[in-house]
């Protein structure tokens, strides 16, 4: 009897490549798009959660004669996605949206309910890989390192990657636009959508005001590392670790957000080379690959945001539940509330979420 699996599609070509080539397999296959009940906003750019996505979705289902489910997660999407990315800015810290959807909905409830409907796996259209070794599967990197997606999975649970398939992993962005024109897929040439599917327009700044309390638009002083006031902002949370256009203040040389210190209402400034800092600490570990074991120092390649270069560093256990990262060299704009990845190779070993930069 073929196996079962769901395949979450958002109506973008990734996914529905990765349903078509788990249909050549011989799977069964069923697709399953998330609705979040979105407003669309202004934007022109496709959005992989709205309506368009939807019916884009269903339209390919079609064309691969597969039964296609709509689900209805926006409560879900509010509770575990947008309440933590306002709490987290309003903390002073910068979240990273796609990678708790990832572990909260995605493969959190989407997999159980995946579970609960007698699928044998849940599949999606990420390019990344899982391999079996030994007796535990491992997560790696994607063959195409330009879309390389490990780091928004990194807080997938190690024992559900035996239930989760990748159909991509071993392919290349030009590679599935290829096979989707080949087989002449309603979505082949559909743009990629590069917008966080919740904030119309992709403007964070006016989403959050749209559902903050006016007290989170006190003004606060901006200050350099001594402690001098340089002028005045509205709020922490217009603010972002390594930024420099928009601080409404001169200064001889160029200025830089070094710290948003939110207990004391303060935006820290500073000059370039006090963007860049060689350690982090970082809490909640999730531990993805079992060489880890019971070390509790280890050497590592560290990635500090999807877009940042890896960089040799050494990792320390200082607790269950907290480490430190020290780096061989300093990296620009650590920021607290995006995760630091760990790597051996491409080999994803754990992750952790930033909290703090030391003498930052």
């Amino acid at each position: 009897m073929a196996k079962k699996v769901m395949v979450a599609m958002s109506g973008g070509v990734d996914s529905s490549v990765a349903a078509l080539l788990l249909k050549d397999k011989g799977y069964d296959v069923v697709g399953a798009t998330m609705c979040f009940s979105l407003p669309a906003g202004n934007s022109r750019r496709p959005s992989c959660c709205g309506i368009e996505g939807i019916e884009d979705a269903k339209k390919v289902a079609h064309q691969l004669n597969i039964p296609h489910y709509v689900l209805n997660f926006g409560k879900d999407l509010e509770e575990a996605v947008v309440l933590d990315f306002i709490v987290e800015y309003i903390s002073g810290r910068t979240p990273n949206p796609c990678v708790r959807c990832n572990q909260y909905l995605k493969f959190g409830t989407l997999l159980k309910k995946a579970k609960a409907l007698g699928m044998d796996y849940l599949a999606t259209g990420h390019f990344a890989r899982i391999e079996k070794k030994n007796r535990s599967f491992i997560l790696k990197k994607g063959v195409d390192a330009k879309k390389d997606q490990s780091y928004f999975l990194c807080q997938i649970k190690r024992r559900d990657l035996g239930r989760i398939l990748f159909p991509l992993g071993e392919m290349t962005k030009d590679e599935v636009r290829q096979l989707a024109r080949k087989r002449g897929l309603y979505v082949a040439d559909k743009p990629a959508s590069q917008e966080v599917c919740f904030i119309p327009d992709n403007d964070y700044r006016a989403f959050l005001k749209s559902r903050m309390n006016k007290a989170c638009f006190k003004e606060g002083d901006i200050v350099d590392k001594a402690g001098v006031v340089l002028g005045k902002h509205n709020g922490v949370f217009n603010y972002t670790i390594g930024q420099r256009e928009g601080l409404g203040i001169s200064a001889k040389y160029p200025l830089y957000v070094v710290g948003l210190d939110e207990p004391k209402n303060r935006v820290i400034v500073g000059n370039k080379a006090d963007v860049y800092a060689k350690s982090l600490l970082a809490v909640e570990p999730n531990i993805l690959a079992a060489s880890i074991g019971k070390k509790t120092v280890f050497q590592v390649s560290a990635k500090i945001r999807y877009n940042h270069p890896e960089s040799p560093a050494k990792v320390t256990f200082l607790t269950k539940n907290k480490l430190k990262v020290d780096f061989r060299a300093p990296q620009a704009a650590i920021t607290p509330g995006q995760f630091v990845v760990l790597y051996k190779g491409d080999v994803v070993l754990a992750a952790a979420k930033i909290m703090e930069v030391p003498n930052a």
